[in-house]
């Protein structure tokens, strides 16, 4: 959609949202050159109100929401999107109407079930830098050694395949069961762990479409460092990257860590620049909204992103040649 035919108060809402996620520093695409990954909660996201004023009924979310949610995807390359409903409205919306036809999406089925919330798991990426590879599938837990079936994910876990500038990339993203006590969200959340240490990354080290595994996603960990769930999240293996330790990703009295971006140390290919974070908008859209009004039209989580690096030529031909290519000067002996 043009911004020539935004009202006035959604183009102030984009401008401030431009300076928090300059604030942010999230850096710019740069063609053949960086990977821009995010991963973003989007509240109950299903139907939308077709106008950009408000709905005195329901769904709350409008177009003036979905010109703010495009605003910031549109900064990334590929994002995980978690609480995608059956309904399809508005995100389908969101892609054709806002990003346009360089976009494209891939989603999960349904979780059916009452703790599945009828959501879908969602991947919405730009076209002109990421292309999928064909890998798409969902986690289903092996038998137990009895050959019962073990309990299943509430949401299953949705891993997907994508190439960029000839790298390539697994992500795996999931919403882990909130449950009205932290200690419900453990055993699904060690389940995972367990799982994506065990099967997944025996995958990525061989020869398996899993390489450079990356997980990400709302994980509903309420803290980090010796949190119970926090520990089962990372005790298989996976690191989250220092630049994303302290980065609360919802606003309340007491700051929240519930997404993720992680992997296996030592196991990634694929260079990560140090830089890192997430875009706070409260308070700088729906400024006349309260945070929680403001949440059910925007999201009550924020995204988390990670910037990574695709132009690894100087290395490739460090290796070719037999040099460092860390070194100063790694082609100085080769002749004018």
């Amino acid at each position: 959609m043009d911004y020539r035919n935004y009202p006035a108060g959604v183009v102030e809402d984009i401008v401030r949202l431009r300076r928090r996620m300059e604030a942010a520093r999230v850096p710019e695409k740069q063609v053949d050159h960086n990977l821009l990954i995010a991963t973003w909660n989007i509240r109950n996201f299903g139907g939308v109100y077709e106008q950009f004023g408000e709905n005195p009924g329901s769904p709350k979310r409008n177009l003036r929401a979905l010109a703010c949610i495009a605003e910031v995807i549109r900064r990334f390359d590929v994002v995980a999107v978690q609480e995608v409903k059956a309904d399809t409205t508005g995100i389908r919306m969101l892609l054709r109407d806002f990003l346009g036809s360089d976009w494209g999406m891939i989603a999960s089925d349904v979780a059916a079930g009452a703790r599945g919330n009828l959501e879908r798991l969602a991947f919405v990426y730009d076209k002109r830098r990421v292309q999928p590879s064909g890998l798409a599938g969902e986690l289903v837990l092996p038998p137990v050694a009895s050959g019962d079936p073990q309990q299943q994910f509430d949401r299953t876990p949705y891993i997907v395949g994508f190439q960029s500038a000839h790298e390539s990339f697994a992500l795996l993203t999931a919403h882990i069961r909130y449950g009205a006590q932290p200690a419900e969200r453990l055993p699904e959340l060690q389940s995972f762990a367990q799982y994506v240490a065990g099967e997944l990354r025996t995958r990525a080290k061989g020869k398996g479409e899993e390489t450079n595994l990356i997980v990400l996603g709302d994980f509903n960990i309420d803290d980090r460092g010796d949190n119970p769930l926090f520990q089962a999240f990372v005790s298989s293996g996976l690191v989250v990257p220092e630049e994303l330790l302290n980065v609360k990703s919802t606003y309340n009295t007491k700051p929240k860590f519930y997404d993720q971006i992680a992997w296996f140390m030592g196991d990634l290919d694929l260079p990560a620049t140090g830089r890192a974070g997430s875009v706070d908008f409260a308070g700088a859209v729906f400024k006349e909204q309260s945070p929680s009004e403001m949440s059910f039209r925007m999201s009550d989580h924020f995204p988390l992103w990670v910037e990574f690096i695709t132009e690894r030529s100087s290395e490739r031909m460090a290796g070719v040649l037999g040099v460092d290519a860390a070194a100063p000067n790694p082609f100085a002996a080769v002749p004018d």
